[in-house]
């Protein structure tokens, strides 16, 4: 099963250095699922083929605009380009008025109707639950109500063990049933145990996407051993107190993050204005957790394939 994150933007609050603010796009089992959708969304997907008609689902942590100022936009060229097929916008329940207002004045009707799942920072939430994947929010602490978003893959089914299925001349109408654990009584009556006839699916993958928050342990158990995981990193940990009053996180704090939470790979984003190159914010994170990468433009981090 694919399971994939291509970034589309890494800047904080606005564009600058070639950065585009946050936007980023899953490919889970070959479905798209497009996580926030800054400014330049739309042109960071054309730049790397992301296609806007493959994506069914949108993610929106929160309403600084540097996390959706390009989803107006977005919605728009769905609709021009002829969309017919729902899509499911996982967001703030004040987005919708948002969307309503442009659309009043703009005068238009979109030939597609948005299916809207409102999130709330008051507590962990199953918001998506479909045959690939389950998604929940976590609850983060920023300057306004703000979650994040843990998808982890449903559990898939066994792995027949072809040799002996050929070997005991199985008919195929059994397979189903040896894929979901049972045993099998051959016609003499022999019964053959599931776990010599078949073997235990790869365990579920997991991808944890922290946006703005300040560092805090309370959604600490619910992403702990998430095979990668995105968090901001805004500041170098010498603005420490820029990063407290603006309820952000430092690169260092970040990698404290995937350190006490037994991560798997750490992919730092969300880079402050100030920082023309990264280096500095990438040497701070990997000086705690060592397997730390960018989120640079473009890079696809592979979770399962």
């Amino acid at each position: 099963m694919k399971f994939e994150v291509t970034i589309l933007g890494s800047s904080s609050a606005t564009p600058i250095f070639n950065r585009n603010p946050t936007a980023q796009v899953l490919n889970i089992n070959e479905k798209l699922y497009l996580v926030d959708c800054a400014e330049g969304t739309q042109q960071q997907m054309l730049r790397f083929d992301v296609k806007a008609s493959r994506i069914d689902y949108i993610f929106i942590s929160h309403l600084h605009g540097d996390h959706y100022l390009g989803l107006v936009g977005l919605l728009s060229s769905m609709h021009l380009n002829g969309r017919k097929k729902p899509l499911q916008l996982f967001c703030p329940p004040q987005l919708k008025e948002i969307i309503d207002l442009q659309l009043k004045y703009s005068e238009t009707t979109l030939h597609y109707p948005i299916e809207y799942v409102f999130t709330s920072d008051e507590k962990r939430t199953v918001i998506l639950d479909n045959q690939d994947i389950v998604v929940e929010t976590i609850p983060l602490d920023h300057r306004i109500p703000t979650t994040g978003f843990l998808f982890t893959q449903k559990k898939r089914l066994r792995k027949l063990i072809k040799e002996r299925i050929e070997e005991l001349n199985i008919p195929v109408a059994f397979y189903s049933a040896l894929k979901k654990g049972r045993d099998y009584e051959a016609p003499d009556g022999t019964i053959y145990k599931n776990d010599t006839l078949s073997i235990d699916s790869d365990a579920p993958k997991s991808y944890a996407y922290c946006s703005d928050t300040i560092y805090t342990e309370k959604y600490f158990e619910q992403i702990y051993g998430a095979d990668l995981l995105y968090h901001e990193a805004t500041f170098l940990h010498d603005m420490l107190d820029r990063a407290n009053q603006t309820h952000h996180t430092t690169a260092w704090q970040a990698g404290d993050v995937a350190l006490k939470n037994n991560i798997g790979k750490l992919i730092i984003g969300h880079f402050s204005a100030r920082y023309k190159t990264l280096n500095e914010l990438l040497d701070e994170a990997q000086s705690v957790f060592p397997n730390t990468e960018l989120a640079v433009e473009g890079k696809t981090f592979v979770i399962s394939e």
